[in-house]
């Protein structure tokens, strides 16, 4: 052994300790912050306005963190690929400004100390936060030369203050750069982890790079290498401990929820853990990438399963493609409304997708329509993702109409901080609506008018009505036939003018709407016209997580709860109550039954509950284990191995590709093995086998007796069997439960009844 390798294993003997210890409690210096939650603040996160941050490009608030003669870092800040100067202390100066503009939640670049040591390739500094060194500590260009907390608490502090929550972007699929310096070095508080060469107990996946079909299939996209970045090996029990740490340790800096970098890329099964871990410490919101452009994406049923169960919300990337063709390539509304209504009917939980115009990945919008209109479609797609449904999401520098390319190019410098611009105000003023009109945050939307370039649709809550008006052609476009939920009155423009919008007259009931006096739209104007009366009854909008095990926090929004304290409950059992007011309980899941339980509330002094809302109640907190089967069925092309179980998190002995957990992973390699990570109750004893389900629908069991086995009370683990076949020199028959049933015995040639697992007939 040679003394690194000598060095990394003590290190890699006392490491557990000195991480764990670390995770558990603040950073020296910052055990006397006072700061108050962000859920405290404001009710929920469906009304929230989220503002998009790289911390390096947009303000210095320190220059004694721009280390002079760092090859990574440009002092004069021309060159993209490298540091600029922007830190916590920059974003801490520019409170006001974000809180003037109406935002109400930040996320920001990666805290975390990131790769210092030149990549080989070249110069390219890890200014995105992207390039995770140490879980622990934090990069000294965004805080101190000497890693304080410090700078980064005092922002928490001052955006809390201000009614601003804080998400932090964080990276769990890797490390830095393998070909670097560092050598995908991962350290915990200084105690270096692993190396990418040194890979101690596969901490590290060792895959080549994606290309080409690979970003669009389940196995490589999980377990090969994004860009040379060091895959980590999430189902290594140091690397799941070490990023759980991580994310524990920001929580308790005080940072209110999470966006999950390439979570197309990371083990979906783990994941589910994550997220679980994450709402068990603390009320929390999660939010990740997974990249798929539309529903003929390869993956696109993939990305349903996972964030219609994992607690995991996702950036809404099909809107955001159909949103740039529409607004700023002239497409058709029509094709935006599509996606609208099929995301209605794909999504469990729509209103909790977070939706974009531009972000770090993509061309920034100016810089895609290239029309001389284009600040003005700019405005009205502004205006639809602040006013449709989901949580909508501005990425710093479009309200100053930033423009940029492809990346690096679309990673600017924050040109200026006017707050007079169209775009300032638009984004200030919507955001003001989506706080006080429920319609937005938790309401149905639905088209009411429409042709290629003329788009009107509605929210409604309840009562609460928003109804959105947007032209985006050049010329004036008349409006008739229009019929709303907006009761009988004239109806301002709330923008009062600001693109061009005009007023609104309904006239008289007509088929369960009101019809309105025609009118005429101007010329790339946007109009918004709302309702928001006063309600005496509880209307739940959303609950948060939707996922969880009795004793988890969870946050319940919505309106009319009333000032006095009531009742929450999940079916009939009640829930214990943390704090209430007439917009958001917080509560605590109850003792009851793993599976879908329907959430309500029920106002003081009232016996009408609430309408529902569907949580998934685990067993217990979430361990991520991995099956594999060998010697599974054979399988033709388009057939796979999916596994089904007696708990919600196995899809409680379901035979359907949506319900069973899967499909299991294979390759020409392992074949006819398969595996697969699935996040499953800690402590608990399971029942489970494999199935197979073929192209066509058709399931085939594997015979034999139930499964069994005990997950741990921590960590991680693992469970091989083999897929039980039948061994017999006869015919034999199945008698199974019913259709789509398990075999509970065998009735062979010979005449013998025999229950399962078989030996060959006598």
């Amino acid at each position: 052994m040679n003394s690194y390798a000598s060095t990394l294993s003590q290190h890699r003997a006392s490491r557990l300790s000195t991480w764990v210890a670390a995770a558990l409690m603040l950073p020296a210096g910052l055990c006397l912050l006072s700061h108050a939650h962000a859920q405290s603040i404001r009710p929920g996160y469906n009304r929230d306005v989220i503002y998009q941050v790289f911390v390096d490009r947009f303000f210095d608030g320190s220059t004694a963190n721009n280390p002079s003669g760092d090859p990574l870092f440009d002092a004069s800040g021309t060159n993209l690929q490298k540091y600029l100067g922007g830190d916590f202390q920059g974003l801490t100066a520019k409170m006001s400004y974000l809180q003037n503009m109406g935002v109400s939640a930040i996320w920001v670049t990666s805290p975390l100390d990131n790769r210092n040591l030149q990549a080989l390739a070249g110069s390219v500094a890890p200014y995105h936060g992207y390039e995770m060194r140490d879980t622990l500590k934090p990069d000294e260009h965004f805080t101190t030369s000497s890693r304080s907390w410090q700078p980064f608490s005092d922002f928490v502090t001052a955006a809390h203050n201000a009614g601003i929550k804080v998400i932090v972007d964080f990276a769990p699929n890797h490390s830095n750069v393998r070909g670097s310096g560092d050598d995908g070095a991962l350290y915990a508080n200084g105690v270096l982890q692993a190396t990418y060469s040194s890979n101690p107990g596969g901490f590290f996946q060792t895959g080549p790079n994606m290309g080409g079909a690979q970003w669009d299939s389940p196995y490589e996209t999980q377990y090969y290498t994004i860009y040379d970045l060091s895959d980590l090996n999430q189902t290594n029990p140091t690397v799941d401990a070490l990023l759980k740490g991580a994310v524990t340790n920001l929580q308790n800096l005080g940072v209110d929820g999470f966006r999950l970098d390439a979570a197309k890329h990371v083990n979906w099964g783990w994941q589910y853990s994550l997220a679980n871990h994450i709402y068990s410490n603390q009320q929390s919101f999660v939010f990740g990438e997974w990249v798929a452009d539309d529903s003929n994406n390869p993956l696109y049923k993939d990305l349903l399963k996972f964030t219609n169960k994992s607690g995991v919300a996702e950036l809404n990337f099909p809107l955001f493609t159909t949103i740039n063709s529409v607004f700023g390539q002239g497409g058709s509304f029509t094709a935006l409304n599509s996606v609208l209504v099929q995301q209605q009917a794909d999504f469990a939980y729509q209103n909790d997708l977070v939706n974009f115009v531009d972000n770090h990945d993509r061309k920034r919008f100016l810089t895609v329509d290239t029309s001389s209109s284009d600040r003005a479609h700019l405005h009205g797609a502004l205006a639809f993702v602040l006013t449709a449904r989901g949580i909508p999401c501005i990425y710093y520098g479009t309200e100053q109409y930033l423009e940029g390319g492809d990346d690096p190019d679309n990673r600017r410098r924050m040109p200026g901080f006017s707050e007079t611009t169209t775009a300032f105000k638009l984004i200030k003023s919507l955001s003001t609506l989506r706080k006080n009109n429920e319609a937005l945050a938790y309401g149905s939307i639905g088209e009411r008018w429409m042709n290629s370039n003329t788009y009107i649709y509605e929210r409604k809550f309840y009562g609460s009505v928003v109804v959105v008006a947007i032209n985006k052609s050049g010329s004036a476009q008349s409006i008739s036939g229009l019929v709303t939920s907006l009761p009988t009155g004239t109806y301002s423009d709330y923008l009062s003018g600001l693109v061009s919008g005009v007023s609104l007259t309904a006239t008289g009931a007509v088929g369960g709407g009101y019809s309105t006096a025609n009118f005429s739209l101007p010329a790339n104007s946007v109009s918004v016209w709302q309702r928001d009366p006063a309600t005496s009854s509880a209307q739940l909008g959303n609950v948060t997580p939707t996922a969880a095990q009795p004793g988890v926090k969870v946050v319940i929004s919505g309106q009319g709860f009333g000032s006095a304290a009531g009742s929450v409950r999940f079916g009939a059992t009640p829930a214990s109550v943390l704090s209430w007011s007439d917009q958001q309980v917080v509560a605590t899941v109850p003792s009851v039954g793993q599976g879908v339980s329907a959430v309500t509330v029920t106002r003081s002094g009232s016996t009408t509950p609430s309408n529902s809302f569907n949580f998934t109640v685990y067993q217990a907190k979430l361990i991520p284990v991995t099956f594999t089967v060998n010697n599974a069925s054979p399988t033709n092309p388009g057939d796979h191995i999916y596994l089904t179980g007696n708990t919600v998190e196995l899809g409680n002995w379901s035979t359907t590709t949506t319900g069973a957990v899967g499909a299991m992973l294979t390759t020409p390699t392992t074949y006819p093995n398969w595996w697969l990570t699935v996040s499953v109750p800690a402590g608990k004893t399971l029942q489970f086998k494999a199935i197979k389900i073929t192209a066509g629908g058709a399931v085939t069991w594997e015979n034999g007796s139930n499964h069994s086995y005990t997950v741990p009370a921590s960590g991680v683990g693992n469970v091989n069997f083999n897929w039980q076949y039948l061994r017999s020199r006869g015919t034999e028959r199945q008698e199974g439960r019913g259709a789509g049933a398990q075999p509970r015995r065998m009735i062979c040639k010979c005449g013998k009844v025999r229950p399962l697992p078989l030996a060959p007939c006598p």
